[in-house]
């Protein structure tokens, strides 16, 4: 007998009631819920060693075509890259306005529901405007202290502390997925300073509009959840004053991965391979662009085009 319940979080004491369920017999118990933090504290502690996590990303990009109907291509990529990939897309015309809509309740319902009723928060504008500065910000550096320096400046006093809060909020509602600093010369984790990338790029995209000249925003975003949905830990690399931007690692395996839009001269090229070839091992490093004609190697390095990448791993 299977027994399903779904956004479990919201039932009151649903530790104890899993637990009794558990202890009953006989039942495959599958519980769904849309916190982060639903594996911790009472529900670890009520089923320790007794429970199997799976965590559930947006659409891939393979399954995208798949669930669209959709051939591999230009066209296919650039419609992902701007729609996202939530499954019920699949039941809309893929049209600006009528997606958008959508993923606008999506993303209001998370705020409203996942976040605002659940930390009793007042200060919802000042969410919704943390929402749209870490949306602005994709694939930059961020500190609590850089966004009250910044809320200051428009005008809105907000404690340091305040902004940690909201920030560990709106990571635990998987709305933003956080990537920490890693000293690949030192081995350790820095203790300040992160990156935020949306869950879902169609989201994101509803918060601030979707913009061309967000390429390099977007693209970092993508590949980003999509080395999370393959199952890899995730953390943004630093050697010296080079930065890489991912330090990809699974089952004793480690992955240098560096993106960027297309990489039309020399210059360009010498920074982004530049910051890899800094690295002194020998895992295995790629270069991520959309240049449309990218094949081989360059001093070791390969160079992959972003769809070629997002049908692998």
């Amino acid at each position: 007998m299977a027994l399903f319940i779904d956004e479990v979080q919201d039932i009151d004491q649903f530790e104890t009631a899993l637990r009794s369920l558990q202890a009953g017999g006989g039942i495959d118990i599958f519980a769904t819920g849309s916190n982060a933090k639903l594996l911790s504290g009472e529900l670890a502690t009520y089923l320790s060693g007794r429970y199997v996590e799976i965590k559930v990303y947006g659409l891939t990009y393979n399954e995208f075509l798949t669930f669209h109907g959709l051939e591999q291509g230009l066209d296919s990529l650039q419609t992902y890259l701007k729609f996202g990939g939530l499954p019920y897309l699949k039941h809309l015309s893929l049209d600006d306005s009528i997606v958008f809509d959508y993923l606008r309740n999506v993303s209001d319902a998370i705020i409203l529901k996942d976040i605002v009723a659940r930390y009793d928060i007042r200060n919802v504008a000042f969410l919704q405007r943390l929402c749209r500065f870490l949306a602005d910000n994709v694939g930059s550096l961020v500190t609590a202290r850089k966004i009250s320096t910044y809320l200051k400046s428009q005008q809105i006093k907000i404690s340091h502390n305040l902004v940690i809060d909201y920030l560990s909020y709106l990571s635990s509602a998987q709305l933003v997925l956080q990537a920490r600093r890693y000293d690949i010369a030192g081995k350790k984790i820095f203790e300040n300073g992160e990156k935020y990338y949306f869950e879902d790029l169609g989201i994101r995209h509803a918060m601030v509009g979707f913009n061309t000249s967000d390429i390099n925003k977007i693209i970092e975003n993508v590949i980003f959840t999509h080395l999370k949905t393959a199952g890899y830990e995730v953390t943004v690399g630093q050697i010296g004053k080079k930065e890489t931007d991912f330090v990809c690692e699974k089952q004793g395996e480690r992955l240098y991965i560096q993106a960027a839009y297309m990489i039309p001269d020399d210059k360009v090229r010498d920074r982004e391979f530049g910051s890899l070839l800094a690295i002194p091992d020998n895992h295995p490093k790629k270069v991520v662009t959309m240049d449309p004609v990218i094949g081989g190697t360059y001093k070791g390095i390969e160079h992959v085009h972003l769809e070629k990448f997002l049908l692998s791993l």
